[in-house]
This record gives structure tokens, C-alpha cells and sequence, in this order.
């Protein structure tokens, strides 16, 4: 057993696990955070991704000493001063959650794909959100819901150059779809 010092959602925390304890199990059982969950536990499913200093990272595959000190946001960590982030927003207003066992994923690697491209298309979507899959096949929704906070956003930045009013895809399902992807032809219509 080792003592770790972590930075939680903006708290110091401490713990005296296993260095080579994943991630997911300290959050999860040590903290007891209920947003990472446990999926594949080989880091290929994404519903225990977190962020690691703004980046996405599997947190079942994740050795908890490698993170030591630095900043660690899970899901309860987006709301801010009581208002929920506008991707947990958008979630909600698009009705994105089937099961919502891999919601957790989905939000945080919606996030720093956010991060990264403020303004993404929907390849940049599809790509950035290829490897977080959803069981219940709620793609669509995602994108969706990641256009819309992508637009509050914007306009919460007082990007006044961008249209902030709020997207939304009609998709037909015809072709393909498969995890991380939106098969078929979709339209696209603002509000």
C-alpha cells in the first residue's frame, strides 16, 4: 500500500491504495464517484473515461500512481456553481440516454473533443466519439446533443459570427451504423 495524493474535481484527496490500482477502482470505491463506471475493464468500451488535465482517458486501464497530483475531472466534476455544463444540458435536452450506462463515457469525451474543436462537423464528431461505444445505439442523439452544446457554448463565449441557436439532426437509418458512427443520410435543420 502506498499513500496518493490526487486533485479530484478541484479537491485534493488522498488515498493509500496499490500504485498499481486502476483509476476506476479508487474513484469508484475509495471516493465513491458513481460517474466512471466499470464496462470492458480493457479500456475499449469508454464508460470509465475521465479526464486527465483536459484529456480523455480510460481509467479502468489506468494505474492510479500515474495520475498522482494532477487534475482529475470525472463526471459529477462538469457542474459548476450549481448549473450543469452545457454538454449535460444538451444530454438532457436531447433526450440522449437509452440505458445510460455509457453516458459517463459519452459526456466526457464529448467534452474534450469540445475542448479541442469548439466548432466540430460531423466527421470531426464521428471521429472524436469512434471508440466510446453505446449498446443501445443512441449515436444520433449524441451528435445531436454534442451540436447543441457546441452552439451554447459558442454563444455563452459571445462568438457573435456563429448561429447560437440550437441543431438539430434528422437521421434516416438507412445504411450502416455501428459504434462511434451516424450511417445513412441525416439533414440537418436549425431551429
Amino acid at each position: 500500500m502506498a499513500t496518493i495524493s490526487l486533485r479530484v474535481n478541484g479537491q485534493a484527496r488522498t488515498v493509500d491504495v496499490e500504485p498499481t490500482a486502476p483509476l476506476l477502482y479508487v474513484l469508484r470505491n475509495d471516493l465513491e464517484l458513481r460517474g466512471p463506471r466499470f464496462g470492458c475493464g480493457l479500456g475499449q468500451c469508454g464508460a470509465c473515461t475521465v479526464l486527465v488535465k483536459g484529456a480523455a482517458v480510460r481509467s479502468c486501464v489506468t494505474p492510479v500512481s500515474s495520475v498522482q497530483g494532477v487534475e482529475i475531472t470525472t463526471l459529477e466534476g462538469l457542474a459548476s456553481n450549481g448549473r450543469l455544463h452545457p454538454l449535460q444540458q444538451a444530454w438532457i435536452d436531447e433526450q440522449v440516454p437509452a440505458c445510460g450506462y455509457c453516458q459517463n463515457g459519452q459526456i466526457l469525451t464529448a467534452k474534450a473533443l469540445l475542448d479541442r474543436t469548439p466548432n466540430p462537423t460531423d466527421a470531426q464528431i464521428r471521429q472524436g466519439m469512434a471508440n466510446t461505444l453505446c449498446r443501445c445505439m443512441t449515436y444520433y442523439r449524441i451528435q445531436a446533443a454534442i451540436k447543441r452544446a457546441a452552439a451554447t457554448m459558442r454563444a455563452d463565449a459571445g462568438d457573435a459570427g456563429q448561429d447560437p441557436r440550437p441543431v438539430h439532426h434528422r437521421a434516416q437509418r438507412e445504411g450502416g451504423s455501428g459504434p462511434g458512427t451516424v450511417g445513412g443520410a441525416s439533414e440537418e435543420v436549425t431551429a
